[in-house]
């Protein structure tokens, strides 16, 4: 019968997220930080200043989850938090200079982790690395995932 496709994905998540672990980890960076702070940046090259709850959209993470996160990038002087002027609730982030040097050291280093772990089925514009991704995209029944993180991390690598 062979192994379920859901313990394939598990043994491939989990073994990218250890991945991902250890090439962050000298960036000062574990990988909950990396999946917000990685997606900050691609928001904030776009022009756009998200809130904490549109920025845990854009990433699929839980609200509080991303919340949580954003109060230890800020301690560790990675984001700024500041209260939104048109939502006395929310709180809109931006990437302090040193959180952008941070992340984009870490989105070089996911960068090349993604080229060395799509190798074995020909690299990163392989036609099978493609099929894979539309595959994992339908998977997640993700009707556009270029709206996602265009010219950034993609949720892939997060």
């Amino acid at each position: 019968m062979g192994t379920p496709v859901s313990g394939l994905l598990w043994r491939v998540s989990t073994r990218w997220r250890a991945a991902i672990d250890r090439a962050v980890t000298p960036h000062g960076l574990t990988h909950a930080q990396y999946a917000v702070l990685a997606p900050l940046l691609t928001l904030h090259r776009s022009g756009t200043r998200p809130s904490q709850r549109r920025l845990a959209d854009f990433t699929g993470l839980e609200p509080l989850y991303v919340s949580k996160l954003a109060r230890s990038l800020e301690q560790a002087g990675l984001l700024t938090r500041t209260p939104d002027p048109d939502d006395s609730r929310a709180m809109l982030l931006s990437p302090t200079d040193h959180g952008r040097e941070c992340a984009e050291r870490a989105i070089a280093a996911v960068r090349a982790l993604q080229d060395d772990l799509t190798a074995p089925l020909g690299g990163l514009d392989s036609p099978r690395t493609r099929a894979l991704v539309d595959a994992l995209h339908t998977l997640l029944d993700d009707r556009d995932p270029a709206d996602h993180m265009p010219d950034s991390p993609t949720l892939e690598e997060t």
